[in-house]
């Protein structure tokens, strides 16, 4: 079987030989090399009532995190003994994480809109002896299953104003939440603040002031560092175990690149207990810069505007939304503000596909860029923060029409691709002339192997694939074999520059009953590039006789449509049900279906009074689509089209 590798990848060897033994040492490494400089920004409640954004130097992130390993140890935790984490992407959610690496320890991460079942699910099969917990209706889904978690000894709270547990039976009870708002006492020790943690750390380290230059000095690469639990399709999650080298080595992996620079700005709001956003703290403790953290989903455009990030990360589903949003205003645009916002994109697509086969674009069209950057392009950068270099799309595929849409305004998307199970990234497009390519997920990370099995199957090998499933040996064999090649369950395949792209999950992968197959991500992937109102689209198929598609749209865009077509007023389920509604979708459908061979078309479909979501389980938290679980809670809609 061949092997991918990078053509003309000029990399720092020195940086990816020379890497830090843990992610302990990497960080203080960094805290000794930058210590007065901005480690992370956060934003807390000002005097004015208004958010204000905060700086954290990394000699102050070290005297946080030292209290809270210190605590963590005289809490009686041993090296590589799991602490987990259940909260939002927030600062305590790093200043946690590093805590537990400089303990030895290793981090479990949960998601906190896991269900009480998941999460003791989790804390129980890692065998995790303390919770870091958001807040009370986190500490309330443990409490619920206590006595199910013998080896779980500690809850500490991040939210000193919710310190304690509900005291009632389960995480639904009013009184309990009403004793945790008022921060009262938990009645046997079980729930600590977290200044009460970093009280514990303070003592230990005046008594034992070497205890935590011993923790760190005896990580071993091959440690483990983090139990990361996918969030699955269907099943009980898998605990897939990283070590240290894992993410030292993926930090030095993409410094070695040189994409990301020291006085770069990054944007973290992707969920750290994803592998994703874990990886892209450890980052920093690579290169050096400084990175803004905030959570808040319903917060994002106004951050924006506020931190002016240099680059981010983000899943597809982001960029999708913000496609629509701002197409649909262009489309709502008439007379001369319509013809030049249609020139300017029409030049904007022509400047990009000078780029993309590797020349830079001639006086002329230089000339009619410049013009149309000042009149459209840089107000959608604006939206931006306004300095973006890059943005990141990891996750799930990437529609190439949106990724080179957001190229031609002058906001870069790269794409890379990786599982938990390879620590987020196996591969990735770079920056600069004939090294990215639309479409594809780049080029193999140095140090990275990547070669396709005979049927097309990614099959992965290096220092950032797993060591295993936790506790399931035979799940481990399927898919990591004595060789250390992991078989990912994608289906690839490979240009002539050598550009890696991916074609669907193998198991996603459906035969029609006429006998042929069907990729439905590629199908649903080109449809949410032609729709600006589409919020989920879902090709179903299997042994019919012809595909068939479940629609959701996008609540914003299309009430934005719907004002301007006589719909203004109406309920958001009345629009989408109604037959303007249909007849929009309709088009936009048989636009997709012009350009798929005629088994693939989509000769049916039904549009859903409601958008999919995590909470009601259609999504993973890193938004990808639970597509059997979508279909069975469906499954009369869609049966109903073949009748």
């Amino acid at each position: 079987m061949p092997q991918l590798s990078a053509v003309d990848e000029v990399v720092d060897e020195q940086i990816l030989s020379g890497r830090a033994p843990s992610l302990a040492r990497l960080f203080r490494d960094r805290v000794t090399s930058s210590g007065t400089s901005v480690a992370f920004q956060f934003f807390r409640p000002g005097a004015s009532g208004r958010d204000e954004l905060v700086d954290l130097t990394w000699d102050e992130t070290r005297g946080r995190v030292d209290a809270l390993a210190a605590g963590l140890v005289a809490l009686g935790i041993e090296p590589e003994d799991r602490v987990a984490i259940a909260a939002t992407t927030r600062i305590e959610w790093v200043l946690a994480d590093l805590a537990i690496m400089t303990a030895g320890a290793a981090t479990t991460t949960i998601y906190p809109s896991s269900n009480e079942e998941d999460v003791a699910y989790i804390v129980a099969d890692s065998g995790s002896r303390v919770v870091f917990a958001e807040d009370a209706t986190q500490v309330a889904k443990l409490r619920h299953f206590r006595s199910e978690l013998p080896d779980l000894k500690t809850v500490v709270t991040l939210d000193p104003s919710r310190a304690t547990s509900a005291k009632g039976d389960g995480p639904h009870d009013p009184d309990g939440a009403d004793d945790a708002e008022a921060g009262a006492a938990d009645d046997d020790g079980w729930v600590i603040g977290v200044d009460d943690l970093a009280d514990l750390g303070r003592d230990l380290i005046a008594r034992h002031p070497t205890v935590l230059d011993e923790r760190v000095a005896a990580i071993t690469p091959d440690s483990l560092a983090t139990i990361i639990y996918t969030s699955g399709t269907t099943g009980r999650p898998k605990g897939v175990r990283l070590t240290h080298d894992a993410f030292t080595y993926m930090a030095a992996a993409t410094a070695a690149m040189g994409e990301i620079k020291a006085d770069d700005l990054q944007f973290v709001w992707l969920p750290l207990s994803h592998v994703f956003g874990k990886l892209m703290i450890a980052l920093p403790l690579q290169i050096g810069f400084t990175t803004a953290i905030d959570g808040r989903i319903d917060k994002i455009i106004d951050n924006l505007a506020v931190i002016r990030p240099t680059f981010m990360s983000a899943a597809p589903r982001i960029f999708e939304k913000a496609h629509a949003r701002i197409s649909s205003m262009f489309a709502a645009e008439t007379g001369v503000k319509k013809r030049v916002v249609d020139w300017s994109l029409a030049t904007a697509h022509k400047g990009l596909a000078v780029r993309e086969g590797g020349e830079e674009p001639g006086a002329a069209l230089a000339a009619q860029l410049a013009v149309a950057d000042r009149l459209v392009l840089s107000k959608v950068r604006d939206r931006f923060g306004g300095r973006m270099r890059f943005m990141i799309s990891g996750s799930a595929p990437l529609s190439p029409e949106i990724a080179r849409w957001f190229g031609a305004v002058g906001l870069q998307i790269t794409e890379g691709y990786g599982l938990t199970e390879t620590t987020a990234a196996g591969s990735v497009n770079r920056s600069g002339p004939g090294r990215w390519a639309y479409g594809s997920v780049g080029w193999p990370q140095p140090g990275t192997q990547v070669r396709l099995a005979d049927d097309g199957e990614v099959q992965v090998k290096g220092p950032a694939v797993m060591r295993g499933y936790h506790n399931q040996p035979e799940a481990t064999a399927e898919v990591l074999d004595t060789e250390g090649w992991f078989s990912t369950g994608d289906i690839g395949t490979v240009d002539e520059r050598g550009f890696l792209r991916i074609t669907d999950r193998k198991k996603d992968l459906f035969k029609t009953s006429g006998g042929k197959y069907i990729a439905p991500s590629m199908i649903e992937s080109r449809f949410k590039a032609l729709c600006p109102v589409v919020g989920q689209f879902l090709v179903h198929g299997e042994s019919r006789n012809f595909a068939s598609a479940l629609i959701t749209l996008d609540p914003d865009a299309i009430t934005l449509w719907a004002a301007g077509h006589g719909l203004a007023g109406r309920s958001y389920g009345d629009i989408v049900t109604s037959p303007e509604v249909h007849a929009l979708v309709q088009g936009y459908v048989d636009k997709l279906n012009a350009g798929l061979n005629r088994w693939e078309t989509i000769k049916k479909f039904v549009i859903l009074p409601r958008d999919l979501s995590v909470e009601s389980g259609d999504l993973t938290p890193s938004l990808k689509l639970r597509r059997r679980v979508v279909v069975e809670k469906y499954r009369d809609e869609l049966d109903a089209l073949y009748r």
